[in-house]
């Protein structure tokens, strides 16, 4: 797919709770496609590893609203394969101030083949702006 797609979401505070896997934070993300193709939905759990410097590794599951059949002139399957997908993601960012970080990020979402042979899945690379709002 080409053109822009813009993303808004929300991260929660960590999960102190889940303390024996680093206490991820929860996730949910939409992401709109400007040129009208696919949309979709995410969420779950990202971690923060570093200081000002950080990754932010995330494991989730996305939604996504492309037709369940699309077929190339080559034969190949061009969908998703499923609805719901697998949507792991990385993230680099760095600290700007105490509210606000900037990350480069990439989120794949696909069905790992389990429901179908081919596997096309789709990435997104993007800048995200994150800013506290408390």
């Amino acid at each position: 797919e080409g053109g822009v797609d813009l993303q808004l979401g929300w991260r929660g505070d960590r999960i102190r709770a889940l303390g024996a896997i680093g206490a991820p934070s929860p996730y949910v993300f939409g992401s709109l496609s400007t040129a009208a193709e696919t949309n979709f939905a995410a969420a779950g759990l990202s971690w923060r590893i570093g200081g000002r410097l950080y990754v932010r590794p995330g494991v989730g599951v996305a939604i996504h609203d492309r037709d369940s059949l699309i077929v190339g002139d080559d034969g190949f399957r061009r969908d998703l394969g499923a609805r719901i997908l697998f949507a792991p993601e990385f993230g680099v960012g760095y600290q700007l101030t105490e509210r606000v970080s900037v990350e480069a990020s990439w989120v794949h979402i696909s069905q790992a083949q389990l429901f179908s042979s081919q596997n096309p899945g789709m990435d997104s690379i993007g800048v995200r702006l994150n800013v506290a709002l408390r």
